[in-house]
Formats: C-alpha cells, sequence, structure tokens
C-alpha cells in the first residue's frame, strides 16, 4: 500500500487564501479546496479533503494538488462532480468516485489542454450551448460537451484565474484572494473589479477592508443568520457582527450597523429573532433576549430569560416568526415547524408540521406573505399553512439581488 501523507497544518481561509478549486457539491453548498484541506459553505472550519474524496489524496503524490473542479449535470441526469488533477479526471457521485474513474484528461475534455487553472460549468441558455470554460493562463477554452468542439481565445482583460465558480448565474474567476466577475460568453467585466473574496464569499469576523459595511453586508452571498420585522415596520436582517436595517420610508435602502452597537448584550451572531407587540426578540445561545424598538433598541427589564422559560422548547433554532398583529409565534427547527401561543402562560407547542426544506437560515413575516430563506435564495408563501402544507417548493428568489438591490 502507498503510504499517504496529509498535511496538519490547519487553514484559515480568512487569511488571504488562494484556493486551488470552488465548486457548488449536488445539494448546491459551496466547497472551496486548497492544499489537503476544504471548506463547505461561507463559513466554518476547514476539513481534510480525504474525509469526503479520499482517493484525490490517495493519488496526490503522484498527480499533485487539485488542478480545477466544476460541477455537470451527466446523462443520468444527476449533479456530478469533476476533478481535474494533473492529466486525470475524476468523476464523483455523492461523494462516490464513479467506477472506471480516474480517467485520461485528453479522453474526457478532448482539445483541451491537460494542467488548466480553473474550469467552471456553463449551461445552455447562459452559453449557446451547454458548455465548459476552461482557464489557462489568458487562454480561455469553450469546451461544448455534446459537439466536443472547442473554441479558444484570449482574454487578455482578465487576471489569470486560479479557480472559478458559477453562483447564482453569475461566474467569477478567483485570483488570489480576489475575485472578477465576468461575462460567461465574451469575459467582459463590468463594474468595479477586483474585490475581496473575504467580503463576499467567506465569514470572517475579524476582517473587513471595506469601510463601507452596508455594500459588503448588502452584497455578501454569506447566507444570513436570521431576519424580522422590528416591531415599527422595518425589516432586520442578522449576519455574524452585523444587521442590516431597511430604511423606514423603505425609499433609503439598507444599511448596515454593528450588532454590538445596537443589542450589546447579544454582542454577534443572533440565532433567530422576531417581533411580538412592538418588541423585538433575539434568540441566542438558548437564551431570548427582548428589546424595544425605536431610534435605540432598549433591553426590557428581566432579560434575556432562558428559551425553556420564554417559550417552553429547547434550542437551538434555526428561523421563528410571528404574522401580523397574531399570536402564535411560528418557530423552525430543522425541518420541523412549531407553533407556540404567545398569548397564554406557561407557552407550549400547539401544533407541529414538517416543511419542504431540510434546512432553514431564516424566515419572516410581512404585508405580502412569509418569505423562507435558504442559502443565497428565498421563497415566498401566503400563509403559515401554505408553509406548512405545499410538498412543491415555489420559484426561488436571489435574496442580494431582489432584496438586497446588490449584483456582485
Amino acid at each position: 500500500d502507498t503510504e499517504v501523507h496529509v498535511s496538519t497544518v490547519i487553514i484559515d481561509r480568512c487569511e488571504a487564501v488562494e484556493f486551488d478549486a470552488i465548486v457548488p457539491d449536488a445539494s448546491g453548498v459551496p466547497l472551496f479546496f486548497k492544499g489537503d484541506f476544504m471548506w463547505r459553505g461561507f463559513h466554518g472550519p476547514s476539513e481534510l479533503i480525504n474525509g469526503s474524496y479520499k482517493e484525490l489524496i490517495e493519488q496526490h503524490a503522484e498527480l499533485g494538488k487539485i488542478n480545477a473542479a466544476l460541477s455537470m449535470i451527466a446523462e443520468d441526469s444527476d449533479k456530478h462532480v469533476f476533478f481535474l488533477l494533473n492529466d486525470k479526471v475524476f468523476s464523483y457521485h455523492d461523494q462516490t468516485l464513479e467506477a472506471g474513474n480516474p480517467k485520461a484528461f485528453s479522453e474526457v475534455f478532448p482539445g483541451i489542454p491537460k494542467h488548466v487553472d480553473a474550469a467552471v460549468e456553463c449551461p445552455k441558455g447562459e452559453c449557446v450551448r451547454d458548455t465548459v470554460i476552461f482557464f489557462k493562463g489568458c487562454e480561455v477554452f469553450h469546451y461544448e460537451t455534446q459537439t466536443k468542439k472547442v473554441k479558444s481565445s484570449h482574454w487578455t482583460h482578465m487576471p489569470n484565474c486560479t479557480s472559478a465558480l458559477r453562483w447564482q448565474n453569475n461566474y467569477y474567476c478567483f485570483h488570489g484572494n480576489q475575485f472578477t466577475k465576468f461575462h460567461p460568453v465574451t469575459g467582459s467585466v463590468t463594474g468595479t473589479y477586483p474585490k475581496d473574496a473575504r467580503d463576499y464569499f467567506m465569514k470572517c469576523p475579524n476582517f473587513g477592508l471595506l469601510s463601507n459595511h452596508t455594500e459588503r453586508e448588502r452584497c455578501s452571498h454569506v447566507p444570513l443568520d436570521a431576519i424580522a420585522s422590528d416591531g415599527l415596520e422595518r425589516a432586520v436582517a442578522f449576519r455574524g457582527n452585523y444587521f442590516l436595517r431597511e430604511d423606514e420610508t423603505h425609499r433609503d435602502g439598507w444599511h448596515a450597523s454593528l450588532v454590538s452597537e445596537a443589542f450589546k448584550e447579544v454582542q454577534s451572531d443572533a440565532e433567530a429573532v422576531f417581533s411580538h407587540a412592538r418588541l423585538l426578540y433575539i434568540v441566542k445561545d438558548n437564551k431570548v433576549f427582548a428589546y424595544k424598538s425605536g431610534e435605540q433598541y432598549q433591553l426590557v427589564e428581566g432579560y434575556p430569560k432562558t428559551l425553556q422559560e420564554e417559550l417552553g422548547m429547547e434550542g437551538p433554532l434555526d428561523a421563528t416568526f410571528v404574522c401580523g398583529d397574531y399570536s402564535i409565534l411560528h418557530v423552525i427547527k430543522g425541518q420541523q415547524m412549531f407553533d407556540i401561543e404567545l398569548s397564554v402562560s406557561p407557552r407550549a407547542v400547539v401544533h407541529e408540521a414538517r416543511l419542504p426544506f431540510p434546512k432553514v437560515d431564516g424566515a419572516m413575516c410581512g404585508p405580502n406573505g412569509i418569505r423562507v430563506f435558504v442559502g443565497a435564495e428565498y421563497f415566498e408563501y401566503k400563509t403559515p399553512k401554505l408553509l406548512a402544507y405545499s410538498r412543491m417548493r415555489p420559484q426561488a428568489h436571489k435574496i442580494t439581488l431582489e432584496m438586497f438591490g446588490c449584483d456582485h
């Protein structure tokens, strides 16, 4: 047996990491790779690649690090993740290496030079036909997966991409710790780039090059922690150390502030929020904090209380919301939604339902119904009953674009 040597040096991706590859898995969660390590999603610690894709590490000594990765729907109509190492291609389905892999790069992608720097899938509709875009230096190769035709060009206006990602129908070239958004067919770049990846693609509490915190928080792809109306018809959205608050007139957009300045008892990382009887409630670490809403938020005397004391249940909670002047609090934990009657004491669950989402990040109720936040998207339902009993998901909406008006 070949002895596999795995690096034990822990890498912090908030320390200006240049990623080897970035690719969404079959469920759409972005995976970031560097050396022997990988990260799932936009926050959380690194883990060793060999826990999920052990064959990549077993071939490490012979083939070296991951050159590129991409995600494509294969002939079986399932999403497969392809890793490119040296002159080999590894195709995985549900983290299982498919039979016959690895294959020669020239067999899977004929006409493309090996040792590419980055690759990204481009489906029909965004490209003319289903295509994979390969980057090698300033050379770019568009490979049509059905016809196997290759069109090469030079994008000298672009930085050399070390990894590439298709996210929310947008295309990103990562170079060093920065990224540039580009058009997948022409390579054209619109807007001010490059931008620092740590501002938009990961949760780095002690980092913030942008003096404009509002732009970063509006445009970040990191999922929200919690969202609600604050009791004065202003929406408040929490993420890490910051929260965004909608202008009272709804004309002046959203503004970011530090959680620790407005809610000093909470400090950061709200778990769930809801408003009831003109108070804003924040749940964190099995405690409930109640605040009076106004120009400043003021902690109500007697708070925080334990979650058990306040709501009759244990955390952690994924989301909470109350609709209008109703006294029913809807609590989401995992795939279950619990209804708690707030007008009685002690409080207890009066109804329970199973939701069509494995996990949600947040939920809020407004004049037009309920918004459920999952990753980079939100889904709208007219009533809690429809949310509880609909088996089909409604149309997805992009949080950054449709809610915060940002298209970075």
